[in-house]
């Protein structure tokens, strides 16, 4: 019906955008997705898009044959001709925002990526950006001019550690006083879950130039189940060193939840010998078959899918819903 929402979704998060359009009941619209043999493509909607509201999917995380900057690139300009070909309104929807890390200037004279990212999509008209779990909220937030919608998959987490850990005492670890915020929401959701306290703790953690230092670690696991909360996972090193610090503590058990898998060429070696009892991220990164870190943690591994709640955050903006009741509510 004309008074549907209408889904693109592009390249590798193909398979993403089924998800979401099978829980909002819809297909996805055709497209055409062409390269050429000089490197250039195109892409293009196949169907009208005038006067209607579009999600173009598209997760922008780096993977062989498509860097995160040949995704962006290839976004943008499919929204660009979504918006000249008459849209009313164009929502990007990236599960995997790429350049966000760098959000603010460290050294002088460095870029600040994520206020690039927005200006960028700025000009090619997009009306609001939805994603998952960016890097520093309050920086994605302040950069962007058009509408922002982050979500969060601190409820799928809760709902999985709730179902796996049972009655045991808890702590929420930040591996980094950057995500204490990130950690201490999760915290708190987890309490209200459970309706019992869920104990914090944090370490300290600097990086510069490759090299993460940083052993200062302050709370309470000492016998309780430390969850490690990050916003992804690359190498690997924060993750293992924040378990090690947890066993060192004395945890009885020790997760780590992260919403994007990036694993990064040392992540395998890395995890694969970690105290980590298992790990937990979400569909927002396609794992390549045979995947060296999946095939590293085996069964330590799992999955969780973001789908649900990216179509519902979609349902609710097309019909005029309330999307952060729906982060409250972790429908």
């Amino acid at each position: 019906m004309d008074d549907d929402p209408m889904l693109f979704a592009l390249g590798a998060s193909r398979a993403f955008g089924e998800a979401v359009a099978a829980h909002l009941g819809l297909g996805l619209s055709p497209m055409e997705e062409r390269d050429f043999e000089d490197g250039e493509f195109k892409q293009r909607a196949l169907v009208s898009v005038r006067g209607r509201d579009v999600y173009a999917v598209s997760s922008l995380y780096g993977e062989s044959g498509a860097s995160s900057a040949d995704k962006f690139l290839r976004l943008l300009m499919f929204i660009g001709g979504l918006k000249d070909s008459g849209a009313a309104r164009v929502t990007a929807v990236t599960p995997y925002l790429c350049f966000s890390r760098k959000d603010r200037r460290t050294k002088p004279r460095d870029p600040i990526a994520t206020r690039y990212v927005a200006q960028l999509f700025e000009a090619m008209r997009a009306d609001a950006l939805m994603t998952a779990d960016v890097h520093n909220i309050a920086a994605f937030e302040n950069a962007f001019r058009c509408e922002t919608i982050p979500l969060d998959a601190h409820a799928i987490f809760a709902r999985h550690f709730a179902s796996l850990i049972g009655d045991a005492p808890l702590a929420v670890v930040s591996p980094d006083l950057g995500g204490e915020k990130r950690a201490e929401l999760f915290r708190q959701r987890l309490e209200r879950m459970l309706k019992r306290p869920v104990a914090k703790a944090f370490m300290d953690k600097t990086r510069s130039e490759g090299r993460v230092t940083g052993d200062i670690f302050a709370g309470e696991v000492a016998g309780r189940v430390a969850i490690v909360l990050d916003d992804l996972i690359a190498g690997g090193g924060t993750a293992a060193r924040a378990a090690t610090a947890c066993r060192a503590h004395g945890a009885a058990q020790v997760f780590v939840a992260a919403t994007h898998g990036v694993f990064a060429a040392a992540a395998p070696e890395t995890l694969r010998d970690a105290p980590i009892d298992g790990v937990a991220i979400t569909d927002s990164v396609a794992l390549r078959p045979n995947d060296a870190t999946a095939s590293a943690l085996q069964e330590r591994l799992a999955i969780l899918s973001l789908a649900p709640l990216f179509a519902e955050a979609i349902r609710r903006r097309h019909e005029g819903g309330s999307i952060t009741q729906l982060l409250a509510d972790g429908s």
